[in-house]
């Protein structure tokens, strides 16, 4: 069984993050791109630009946030191969730049894939 983490983008990578995918649709501020140590970036995976505006990083809204991020995660074909990377890794990291490590899309994303291998 794969193990799927998630940790932002400004914490060192360690050998135990394993894949590391970036789920944001926007590049991290103040990372360079060789120093992210990815093994790959799926933007199309990341909320859509209405709903991350929506959001805001809102603690208010992380309940709806929460519904409709799912309900977008549903209906989004990258779901197909983020699913085939965790079955082909032992461990796959989720990288996310949001500072409320609490309330962010990579926590629902985790969550939705966790559920998603149960099936």
């Amino acid at each position: 069984m794969t193990v799927i983490n998630i940790k932002r983008a400004y914490k060192p990578a360690e050998k135990s993050d394993g894949f590391r995918i970036l789920v944001d649709r926007l590049w991290p501020r103040g990372i360079k791109k060789e120093d992210a140590q990815l093994d790959e970036w799926m933007k199309e995976i990341a909320p859509s630009v209405a709903l991350r505006k929506w959001f805001d990083h809102d603690p208010q809204k992380w309940e709806a946030f929460f519904k409709r991020y799912t309900t977008e995660l549903e209906q989004n074909e990258a779901i197909d191969h983020l699913l085939r990377l965790i079955n082909i890794h032992k461990s796959v990291t989720l990288i996310y730049g949001a500072k409320d490590e609490k309330h962010n899309h990579a926590l629902v994303l985790a969550l939705f894939l966790e559920e998603s291998t149960k099936q």
